[in-house]
């Protein structure tokens, strides 16, 4: 049995659509039409027209399915980082040696996959079925974490090519999760695509986005106690001691994955079964599309400049932290989770904000606003200045992300979205990375008010650059 028959409606659910028709009060869940060939399923979406904000999207109960699965899956990504770092504490760090070797290995495995990976990934799901793309990847990610505890035990103490074999595993099972991630991100956005209707795409998105930054500032504000309590909760029960958190996390994919079972995207596009066009192919098909199509591409360019000073802000926020007098350097977490709230709070504003302003606005405004809060923080030698201007860039940055990402989900077809979403993917991990290396180098050669102003005008000229592509919103 295929995990997509799931999207299936049985007889007596289209028995009762096919009677009772345009006289029911209420309409079903999945709307169904039948041929001469078998029954075409076609996921139900909500009326969009009523209530404005996150009230419609939280009335779709397979979006309501899609985010609960996002919300555990979210949580387990991020809490992952800080599983690594227990283990390589608890079993591979000497005393007095640093640990930073030990967690750069770790983040290196963790970051090539999205290089290597990321644009394939979606011509991959572009293939295959959404739904099973999904569950089947929440479903390996929980299996390899689980299965973490068991091979540690029987690698204990080997040596392989001057390194433990056990820490070896762990480079090997961070790289298989981070790996599986590239397809599922592409698969999410196109599934919500499936399920939620135009008009209820940026909020929807506004929502993803505030859950995003809410279990970014979990996952790493209270992982560690989590994690700890895990292991305390594992050993009482007869568990043993180191075994907890990895059944924590891994458990978290698991329950995504069973969540996201019973969700119905609709699908109807037949899985080709004959010869297909190599994937290289379709990665130029992909790029092709994306310069054909300058409102997709306009919304990727602006996601991409954003993303990239976002990424800045990270290696900035370590200085900042350690030029401000009220805190100390290794209080910078207090100034990033700041510009988490902002985003939620954006989040928020803008599913409420898309019926009075256009989404060409929206990333007009709030790429200015993001120029003109990192001006403010490059003046700022007040740790509240700072938090302010922060929360105000957060919230800005939000009114660019969310409303660029709802249009390149809104203007691409079904058959282009994992190779669009992939080609996205890839261009937003390499803005992720590249900045991590040189803006360190520029903080020190330039100093932190100069980094700040130039993040500021690569913002503004970036927003008021792409409206261009823009207009036809």
């Amino acid at each position: 049995m295929r995990l997509s028959d799931f999207d299936k409606v049985p007889e007596s659910e289209l028995t009762d659509a096919t009677t009772t028709g345009s006289a029911s009060s209420e309409i079903p869940a999945d709307s169904v039409t039948a041929n001469g060939e078998g029954t075409e399923i076609q996921t139900h979406r909500e009326n969009s027209d009523l209530q404005p904000g996150f009230f419609t999207v939280l009335k779709n109960r397979n979006f309501v399915t899609l985010w609960s699965g996002q919300i555990f899956s979210q949580l387990a990504d991020k809490v992952y980082v800080v599983l690594m770092i227990a283990i390589i504490e608890s079993q591979f760090q000497s005393e007095n040696q640093s640990i930073s070797g030990w967690v750069s290995a770790i983040l290196i495995a963790n970051t090539i996959p999205a290089v290597l990976f990321g644009s394939l990934a979606g011509v991959f799901v572009d293939r295959w079925h959404k739904k099973e793309v999904l569950v089947i990847t929440n479903l390996l990610r929980g299996g390899l974490v689980l299965v973490v505890p068991f091979l540690l035990w029987l690698t204990k103490g080997q040596i392989f090519i001057n390194l433990p074999l056990g820490f070896e595993i762990l480079l090997a099972v961070t790289f298989m999760v981070s790996t599986l991630g590239q397809f599922f991100s592409p698969a999410e956005q196109s599934a919500i695509s499936m399920i939620v209707d135009k008009p209820n795409l940026l909020a929807a998105n506004s929502l993803y986005t505030t859950t995003a930054m809410g279990s970014l500032i979990v996952g790493f504000a209270i992982g560690e106690p989590i994690l700890a309590l895990a292991d305390s909760l594992g050993a009482s029960v007869g568990l043993g001691v180191n075994i907890g958190k990895e059944l924590l996390v891994g458990t978290s994919y698991v329950i995504a994955g069973i969540f996201l079972i019973v969700m119905r995207t609709g699908e109807t596009k037949q899985i080709p079964t004959g010869d297909e066009p190599h994937v290289l192919a379709d990665l130029k098909d992909g790029i092709r599309y994306l310069g054909e199509h300058k409102q997709i591409k306009g919304a990727l360019i602006q996601l991409v400049i954003i993303q990239s000073v976002i990424a800045s802000m990270t290696v900035v926020a370590v200085r900042m932290a350690e030029l401000l007098p009220e805190i100390k350097a290794s209080q910078f977490g207090f100034l990033l989770a700041a510009g988490g709230v902002g985003m939620g709070l954006g989040a928020v504003a803008l599913s409420y904000l898309d019926r009075k302003l256009s989404r060409t606005q929206l990333s007009l405004y709030g790429s200015l606003g993001v120029a003109f809060s990192l001006i403010g923080l490059s003046f700022s030698q007040s740790l509240w200045l700072s938090l302010l201007c922060l929360v105000g860039m957060g919230v800005f940055s939000a009114s660019v992300m969310i409303p660029m990402q709802t249009t390149i989900q809104g203007e691409t077809p079904e058959e282009m979205r994992g190779k669009v979403f992939g080609l996205q993917n890839n261009a937003i991990n390499i803005a992720l990375s590249l900045p991590l290396a040189l803006t360190g180098i520029a903080e020190t050669a330039l100093g932190v008010p100069t980094v700040l102003l130039s993040l500021a005008a690569i913002s503004a000229i970036g927003g008021i650059f792409t409206q261009k592509y823009n207009s036809a919103d």
